[in-house]
């Protein structure tokens, strides 16, 4: 199978594609996190079982694994965890009948999921931390004569 661009370029869309992810789920929590009160209020209202937990659960998904797919570290776990988490946000907040977020639909979510799935499946790309750490656990000792 060939790549549809050239290694250079694909390591450049995943460092975008990291960085508009992890900006997006870290501006998330964010919220969340400096209008806590109201999210347990709203998840409360919403029917969300043990929304105090959830709320929390959800601001820290966003926040740490959004930090880590912007720094790629942990990719894969952090892929995997914000797409489980979105797809709650669809069973539990917004209508899997509805797409647009206007009308409170999955759009953003489903988006959102597809991404972080997207980037579990290729991984971080060459400019990562990920990269970083395993060429520095992988390079050679140098043999001393």
């Amino acid at each position: 199978m060939t790549r549809p661009v050239s290694a250079p370029l694909a390591s450049i869309v995943l460092v975008i594609a990291r960085f508009v992810l992890g900006g997006i789920l870290i501006g998330h929590g964010m919220q969340k996190a400096t209008g806590f009160a109201r999210v347990i209020e709203d998840f409360t209202a919403m029917g969300i079982p043990m929304p105090e937990v959830a709320a929390a659960v959800a601001m820290t998904v966003e926040l740490v694994g959004g930090t880590a797919i912007l720094a790629g570290l942990a990719t894969t776990i952090a892929g995997l965890v914000v797409a489980t988490t979105m797809a709650g946000a669809v069973v539990f907040v917004h209508s899997p009948t509805t797409m647009f977020v206007t009308d409170d639909g999955w759009e953003l979510v489903g988006a959102i999921a597809v991404g972080a799935l997207a980037l579990t499946a290729t991984g971080p790309g060459r400019y990562s931390i990920e990269t970083l750490l395993a060429a520095r656990h992988h390079t050679p000792l140098t043999q001393k004569s």
